[in-house]
């Protein structure tokens, strides 16, 4: 890329400015500076270069980008090539030179403010910089779209919680933290204690049984025939008397065994079934679905431009797929893949620089997204939608979102841009993300005219004025109010079970059957 500039530029010596060229693109790589040198650029005109190149910080900017340093020192060139044009017009060597340098530092010091909007945006700015079109970048970044994507950008940093939720989509890769939402079941072995029955013959001495041998006793039925024999001498009866007493009469030893049956502790290893510990997974692609409906107005439409944003945001910062579904009206899908490039910035720029009208119909995004599931690239993606819940989906849509959380273990986030939650986000959404106080994210929310538009759109905005006025939060306390005062609008098994058909209900008026009696 520096090879004709290298060799057509009218300073120094040719193999002493190539060899320059080269160590100037090295050390612009490697994020600092080349050591002086007296081949190129002059003596005179080095130190001036090298204090613009610090004052700007261009060797931070070049690191690592090839074509933005081959950029800059083609820029460089053209400037100190205009040199000799600038002393044939009159002008000293100094005060030509002093001159191109001064070019050259204007010229980056506006390149280096919108690299820093662009970093600002996006980050880490990755291919954007590759053969970009510098005129056509500087005339995106001053349209009227781009401040509205600045705009966007400031309120992002009041909303941090929607990169937390953006992060989480996805099921590429394991966490270290435990998904509490886990079913799985896994099979262990663990050591309980049963009672197990056992039998023992237990000896139990003198009890008439099994005659053993003769022994020393005290008992009189037992002994021996010699022993009575004593009783009937007169003074040997009082020897008897006193053997007895001693319990040394001869005697037959008897004894029996009874058997005992009795339980005792016995350890045994028992398999069971307990909950899997299975890690949350995160960071794989996105499928995000946003309302674009005209109920999305004001405040509520900054907020889901600021999450189409961060989900570009986050996409290319972590090297994800991003697919983006604008949804109002019946047959009004919007479906973009947006990238941090030349192309894909234009496209963000436009879509978040226009306004949102019409209707709302989530069924023709829901239905290309769960189709993306098909596709081996999308296999892992989770899906977000971002609306007010203005909306309903069909009994047929529902049970597909529903079978593709069961076979193909989809995740539906919500971000809920409203005061309530509806039925119809209630029935898709895995778990809803309330932004409590998106009222106060509208440009122009102060206004007189605003503020009749949003009272005829039914939300609250003018009889809760003066919760507005005090921070622009949600005047109703909760957003669950569907679900606490009419749980039975839901379609949950239990409300499912208990439903019955059209037919049925008016079999039964007809017959003047109350509710519970059988037919």
């Amino acid at each position: 890329a520096l090879w004709l500039g290298g060799m057509t530029h009218s300073g120094g010596e040719l193999a002493g400015r190539l060899a320059a060229l080269a160590a100037w693109r090295e050390a612009l790589l490697a994020g600092g500076l080349p050591r002086s040198s007296a081949a190129w650029p002059e003596a005179e005109l080095q130190q001036a270069v090298r204090e613009v190149f610090g004052r700007l910080r261009l060797p931070g900017y070049c690191a690592a980008q090839p074509e933005l340093a081959d950029t800059v020192l083609q820029g460089l060139l053209f400037h100190l090539d205009l040199i000799v044009d600038y002393r044939d017009r009159g002008d000293t060597e100094a005060a030509a030179q002093a001159r191109a340098v001064d070019s050259f530092a204007a010229d980056w010091a506006e390149r280096c403010g919108e690299i820093d909007e662009l970093v600002g945006a996006f980050g880490d700015l990755g291919d954007l910089l590759k053969n970009t079109r510098w005129d056509a970048l500087r005339g995106l970044l001053r349209s009227t779209e781009w401040r509205e994507v600045m705009r966007i950008r400031a309120l992002i940093e009041r909303l941090p919680e929607l990169a937390r939720i953006l992060r989480a989509l996805g099921r590429a890769r394991p966490t270290d933290e435990v998904s509490e939402s886990s079913q799985a079941l896994q099979a262990v072995v663990e050591q309980a204690e049963v009672q197990r029955s056992e039998s023992r013959r237990v000896r139990v001495p003198d009890l008439p049984g099994e005659t053993r041998g003769v022994q020393r006793s005290g008992r009189i039925a037992r002994m021996l025939p010699a022993e009575a024999m004593l009783l009937g001498h007169p003074r040997l009866r009082l020897v008897w008397h006193a053997r007895r007493a001693e319990r040394t009469l001869l005697a037959y030893e008897d004894d029996d065994h009874l058997q005992e049956d009795c339980l005792r502790p016995a350890a045994v290893l028992r398999p069971s079934q307990r909950p899997a510990p299975e890690r949350r997974l995160e960071r794989g692609p996105m499928l995000v679905c946003v309302d674009t409906s005209g109920s999305m107005q004001g405040g509520a439409e900054a907020v889901a431009k600021a999450v189409v944003l961060e989900a570009v945001r986050c996409a290319h910062a972590q090297r994800r797929a991003c697919r983006v579904y604008a949804f109002g009206g019946p047959d009004e899908v919007v479906e973009m893949e947006l990238g941090v490039d030349a192309e894909g910035v234009g496209r963000l720029a436009r879509f978040l620089g226009q306004g949102f009208g019409g209707g709302t119909d989530i069924c023709g995004p829901l239905e290309r997204a769960i189709a993306r599931l098909d596709e081996a690239g999308w296999a892992l993606a989770d899906l977000l939608i971002a609306s007010d819940g203005e909306f309903g989906a069909t009994p047929a849509l529902a049970a597909r979102v529903e079978a593709a959380r069961r076979e193909r273990g989809l995740r539906v986030q919500g971000i809920l841009i409203g005061d309530r939650e509806t039925i119809g986000l209630l029935e898709l959404a895995d778990d809803i993300h309330w932004v409590r106080d998106w009222r106060r994210y509208g440009g122009d929310a102060g206004k007189a005219g605003d503020a009749e538009a949003d009272g005829r759109r039914g939300d609250g905005a003018g009889a809760n004025a003066s919760t507005l006025a005090a921070g622009g939060g949600s005047p109703v306390h909760s957003s669950h109010l569907t679900a606490d005062y009419f749980p039975g609008a839901l379609r949950t098994l239990g409300n499912r079970a208990a439903t019955v058909t059209p037919e049925a209900a008016a079999a039964a008026i007809r017959a003047g059957r109350h509710r519970g009696e059988s037919p």
